[in-house]
């Protein structure tokens, strides 16, 4: 089972970012969301940002994940 997950956007250079979440940090490409700013959420998969995403929904995910045991913060 894969599973994407929120993380937040700490900078970009064309088609490329990086994210974090939890500390830990991430290449990715964001051909699939152009309009995604720096300090936004994306739902990442397989290096790709498939989706902006409000902080709001990120919080509740992120909770979510916390709640099954998953090591992340915000």
């Amino acid at each position: 089972m894969c599973l994407a997950v929120p993380m937040k956007l700490l900078s970009r250079e064309g088609d490329r970012g990086i994210v974090e979440m939890g500390g830990v940090r991430r290449n990715v490409v964001l051909t699939l969301t152009p309009d995604a700013a720096v300090g936004e959420f994306v739902i990442v998969h397989a290096g790709y940002a498939l989706e902006v995403l409000d902080e709001r929904a990120a919080a509740e995910t992120l909770a979510l994940l916390r709640d099954l045991g998953g090591d992340v913060e915000r």
